[in-house]
């Protein structure tokens, strides 16, 4: 019987990578919550109180107002579906939200 050859080293971990924030729009800072679904992607920012989605290949920026966005949910439906997102005070649909040009 042969005798145990020793372990291998450990390898050095690699650094964690930033979110691909090549998507949303130039001068956000770090979203405090970001995620996809269906093809949707969406990235909130709270200093700025800006939601970003990118929807087909456009992307959309909203004003916020007072919601904390924390998830998104879609309603499946005729025209694509309806995106509907969490915040502090419930349920917001995008629609209600105020598009930033």
């Amino acid at each position: 019987m042969e005798p145990m050859k020793p372990m291998a080293p450990m390898a050095p971990m690699k650094p964690m990578e930033a979110p691909d924030s090549s998507w949303w729009p130039k001068g956000l800072s770090s979203p405090s919550s970001s995620g996809s679904q269906n093809g949707v992607r969406y990235a909130f920012f709270p200093e700025q109180r800006r939601l970003a989605v990118e929807q087909g290949g456009k992307v959309s920026q909203y004003d916020t107002g007072e919601h904390r966005i924390s998830g998104v949910s879609q309603a499946q439906g005729g025209h694509g579906g309806t995106l509907r997102f969490s915040s502090q005070s419930g349920d917001v649909d995008l629609a209600s939200l105020k598009e930033v040009r």
